[in-house]
């Protein structure tokens, strides 16, 4: 009958306990994990605090543009109130009145102009009836058109006080619905007045203030290509309509270069040199740059456009990182566009937030460095300490002749099976081993040759055994072996296996010289009187041992029937 193989519980915990080695790269790994974490949880801290900077910076920026741009937006909105003013209140000045007279004369004329005086105010410039019937949009209203020319010259006049040769703005022009138009830069204007008035009429700036397409009748922005405009140049304009009694006479049109909003980003950005600032359209058309050469300007492909026009759609501020760049951008308040901000990953490593970065990279660095060097001491140290405690716990365990259990390992272990055995109901068998004439071999052959006899032996029970199984050296040359879970039948088996090995060997005890042993065996078991005591277990396998002796010795008894 095969035997159940039987480990223990204290077996099982042995098998699988941890080393040290183990324990202490657990805690390395732990300390390590944290560190970096630690670390990683600064370095977002930091770029958090670094892009909050940097909004702030653009917020300051695009603040102060907005400021400058709202300097001549206020003057577009006092001219448009100082032009309803004199529409409902015209001034009776007789050579305002001599001038709309004369209206009446040159109104049938291609081109005509009329002028009240060049050093105060502007001259006003139109086209014909015939000009103005031609086209829907237009109308020259007879019942209105002296108090709008009345009015004209007197935005004329204010105009000409705010022409300056310093002022951002490129020209500041009234457009009329009826057919003339003012600009401040007409008095050095030789095109023809035609030609211009048809340019005007015709740009979306004035076509696109209609009371159904600017029902808000607020500033509107629009971008005049270079090939369109009269002087060349591609202009930014801001253009609002002049509504009075609920009618549409004209439009008040600003003009600004690329270049003077250039000027105006570089005013506003004078103490932020970190970074670029980009102004942008309503449409993302690239207006102006902080940096000084169009090569250096920061360009985005169209994946990266369309990544930044669906971030500017959901709110009016806010970032975006695009690969190496992060660009955080601010919508401005009197300009139908948006600033960007422009910062590369070589910038922020070139400023303070870079400095800080790389010092806590290098401090990480160190103390990782640091603390591997340490793993690996105390790693070193512990492995030492174990493998000496386990050197010391086996020394302390087992017979350093035979290398089996000594008498008190063996019967605290076989004391533990016992009880494990006794709760499962299992069966559990003792045997009892000693060597027949032992002293005769030492008295013969010397110990040596005494020695090599126990450790032959030793070996002989060790292989006729399993894995569970714990053998002894618990005097002597006297043996024990115990069987966990094994039946008397089956333990009687294993004992007889053991008799007849040792009792089939030679074993060579000096040079040239051999000599072959027996062994007296005894067993008991549980299924007796099913006691579990191993020490009684134990005591009555000797005893059976002493009995196999008394019967002639090399046998084997393992019960009292076995007795004669």
């Amino acid at each position: 009958m095969q035997r159940e193989p039987f480990i223990s519980k204290t077996a099982l915990l042995k098998r699988y306990r941890n080393h040290p080695e183990r324990i202490v790269n657990l805690c390395f790994v732990v300390v390590l994990i944290f560190s970096t974490l630690l670390t990683w949880r600064e370095v977002v801290v930091l770029e958090e605090a670094y892009i909050s900077s940097q909004r702030n910076h653009l917020e300051n920026v695009s603040s102060d543009f907005d400021r400058q741009l709202q300097f001549s937006i206020d003057k577009l909105f006092f001219f448009r109130q100082s032009m309803g003013e004199a529409i409902q209140t015209p001034l009776s000045f007789e050579v305002l009145r001599n001038a709309v007279a004369n209206f009446s004369q040159l109104r049938t004329q291609p081109n005509w102009q009329l002028d009240v005086d060049r050093r105060r105010t502007l001259p006003l410039k139109g086209v014909s009836d015939a000009f103005v019937e031609r086209t829907t949009l237009l109308v020259r209203d007879d019942s209105r058109i002296k108090n709008e020319l009345s009015a004209a010259f007197e935005v004329g006049y204010l105009l000409r006080l705010a022409a300056r040769p310093d002022q951002v703005e490129k020209r500041v022009q009234y457009v009329s619905r009826a057919g003339f138009y003012l600009s401040t830069d007409s008095l050095g204007q030789k095109q023809d007045v035609r030609s211009l008035y048809y340019q005007c009429v015709t740009r979306p700036w004035f076509t696109l203030q209609s009371e159904r397409d600017n029902r808000a009748r607020g500033v509107r922005w629009f971008i005049t290509p270079a090939a369109q405009s009269p002087t060349g140049e591609r202009t930014i304009t801001a253009s609002i309509p002049v509504y009075f009694d609920h009618y549409w006479y004209g439009v008040l049109a600003m003009d600004f270069t690329l270049e003077a909003m250039k000027k105006l980003l570089l005013s506003a950005t004078d103490g932020y040199e970190e970074g670029e600032y980009q102004l942008y359209d309503g449409r993302l058309n690239l207006i102006a740059s902080t940096e000084a050469t169009p090569d250096t300007v920061g360009q985005f492909d169209k994946r990266e456009l369309a990544q930044i026009a669906h971030a500017i759609e959901s709110d009016t501020r806010g970032g975006i990182r695009l690969t190496s760049r992060f660009v955080s951008w601010q919508r401005l308040d009197h300009f139908d566009g948006v600033l960007l901000r422009i910062h590369t990953l070589e910038e922020g490593v070139q400023g303070d937030f870079g400095s800080i970065s790389i010092a806590l990279a290098l401090l990480w660095a160190l103390f990782t460095a640091m603390l591997l060097i340490s793993w690996l001491v105390i790693r070193r140290m512990v492995s030492n300490m174990f493998t000496l405690q386990n050197s010391l716990q086996w020394q302390a365990w087992h017979d350093p002749l035979t290398r089996l259990n000594n008498r008190g390992a063996l019967f605290e272990r076989a004391t533990a099976l016992a009880q494990e055995c006794h709760r499962q109901e299992q069966p559990f068998s003792v045997i009892q081993l000693d060597l027949d004439h032992f002293k005769n071999i030492n008295d013969q052959y010397g110990h040596q040759a005494g020695d090599r006899v126990l450790s032959h032996t030793a070996s002989l029970i060790t292989s006729a055994l399993r894995s569970t199984d714990v053998a002894g050296r618990v005097g002597g040359e006297e043996f024990c072996v115990v069987l966990p879970c094994t039946t008397a039948e089956e333990a009687a088996v294993v004992a007889e296996r053991i008799r007849a090995q040792l009792n089939r060997k030679e074993i060579l005890v000096k040079k040239s010289t051999t000599i072959r042993i027996s062994a007296s065996l005894g067993v008991s078991s549980t299924q007796e009187n099913g006691n579990f005591d191993f020490e009684q277990l134990q005591s009555i396998a000797d005893a059976r041992l002493y009995v196999a002796k008394e019967q002639g010795r090399n046998q084997v008894v393992s019960r009292e029937a076995d007795k004669k």
